[in-house]
């Protein structure tokens, strides 16, 4: 599995390889410094693509840099020419190379990430994408403890968003249903945002935002979330898995489409 370099990882790095960006002077690059442009090279591949340059100019530009990087690194097999800029650039290459990785993110969410088209707050739709991205990537390297803990972080900020949809009213005469029924007590706070785990999902659930399958996978996740806490952890003698961790995420990808079919549903009755 390739290794995972952000664009500020590679700006220090840029920083120790070429000593001479800390002045800000222009300087040239020739045959000694071709390890320095192999390690720069090699690590902007590294970058992952949904990290890197958003804006076409920029794209544009980064790409021109690197390949007369590429195309100095064969010239000095055989000559030790010396060059700093690219045909109608005004410093060296370097320093433009810098400057766009300092624009660049050092997270987004993968391009195969749900994109939440029934969100249409900006802030809250991308941080939650984000989320999820993380989550999911969390799984790949290894890292149970911080996908379970995400994936349930998501699943919260979905269902309470999910309710927050609906009138006072009817949310509210939920959880009246749901706490008569003893499928939940009375949440401490009467705020709709201060609300338990446990609330979300009985109220989300009564008012068919999720399925009772759904709910039933939510609320073992909802378990294992809990041992971001360390007293808990120790008491319950229990630590996040594989297995946990594919639980977790299995909740959040069912409440995304849960929510996402019942958001489908309620804008097509209106």
């Amino acid at each position: 599995m390739l290794q995972r370099v952000v664009p500020s990882q590679v700006v220090a790095a840029i920083g120790r390889l070429f000593p001479h960006v800390h002045s800000g002077e222009e300087f040239k690059l020739s045959q000694g410094n071709k390890s320095a442009v192999l390690a720069l090279l090699r690590l902007i591949e590294h970058i992952p693509s949904e990290l890197m340059p958003y804006e076409p100019d920029d794209f544009v530009q980064l790409v021109t840099g690197l390949s007369l990087l590429q195309a100095a690194l064969t010239q000095w097999e055989t000559s030790d020419i010396t060059f700093s800029r690219v045909d109608g650039g005004d410093r060296t290459v370097i320093y433009d190379i810098r400057d766009i990785l300092k624009r660049c993110p050092d997270a987004a969410p993968t391009p195969t990430t749900m994109e939440l088209v029934f969100i249409h707050d900006d802030g809250f739709r991308q941080q939650l994408r984000l989320d999820i991205s993380t989550a999911n990537q969390a799984l790949a390297n290894g890292e149970w403890k911080a996908a379970t803990v995400l994936a349930g972080s998501v699943i919260e900020a979905l269902l309470l968003w999910a309710i927050q949809q609906y009138p006072e009213a009817e949310y509210t005469a939920a959880l009246q249903r749901v706490t008569t029924k003893k499928v939940v007590n009375r949440p401490r706070y009467e705020q709709l945002d201060q609300w338990d785990l446990v609330h979300y999902i009985a109220v989300a659930e009564a008012l068919g935002v999720i399925d009772t399958n759904t709910a039933t996978q939510v609320r073992l996740a909802k378990d294992f979330r809990n041992l971001i806490h360390p007293g808990r952890a120790q008491r319950l003698a229990q630590t996040c898995t594989l297995g946990t961790t594919h639980g977790a995420l299995a909740a959040m990808h069912l409440v995304l489409e849960s929510v996402t079919a019942s958001r489908t549903q309620r804008e097509q009755q209106t």
